[in-house]
């Protein structure tokens, strides 16, 4: 691969790419374990407004957050990607640039830039890239990617995995 190589593109922060980067970088866990913290406070909730004196507010307002925790859970993907949709991000453009130093994204909120040496793990999705590094994960979908580009995200994925 050409150690020189550089790519730049635009994209936007809509709710297609919001809803395909939840899609591709989530693992949804069906396990009830998952909703623990949402039946604790539908359970102490219900026990504050029945058998106690506390403020009616305050006991309604906990069993009220069991419920919103609940639904949060079961309504993941839509839950997560309205939130992203409601955020100051939402809908800016993003200049993406990769290069044989890293990857940097600009847009008007915040600038990134990661070395190659940052990513602990870059995993191929069947929509895109994932890549993992110390401050968490980003994602970066393949339809913004050229054919040369994706050839040398591959050829950087195949260093970190014979690095590890």
């Amino acid at each position: 691969m050409n150690p020189a190589f550089t790519y730049s593109t635009t994209f936007v922060l809509d709710r297609n790419y919001y809803t395909e980067c939840f899609e591709q970088s989530v693992v949804i866990e069906h396990a009830l374990r998952r909703y623990a913290k949402a039946i604790f406070f539908i359970l102490f909730g219900a026990v504050l407004v029945l058998f106690t004196d506390v403020n009616d507010y305050a006991a309604w307002f906990v069993f009220a957050l069991g419920i919103l925790e609940g639904v949060s859970i079961r309504y993941q993907r839509p839950w997560w990607v309205t939130r992203q949709m409601f955020s100051r991000a939402s809908r800016s453009e993003v200049k993406l640039t990769i290069d044989k130093s890293g990857i940097n994204t600009e847009s008007f909120y915040q600038t990134s830039t990661y070395t190659w040496a940052d990513f602990s793990e870059i995993t191929r999705t069947s929509k895109g890239w994932l890549l993992a590094h110390a401050q968490g994960k980003n994602y970066i979908s393949n339809q913004f990617l050229s054919n040369d580009a994706q050839d040398y995200l591959s050829s950087k994925m195949q260093d970190k995995q014979s690095e590890q």
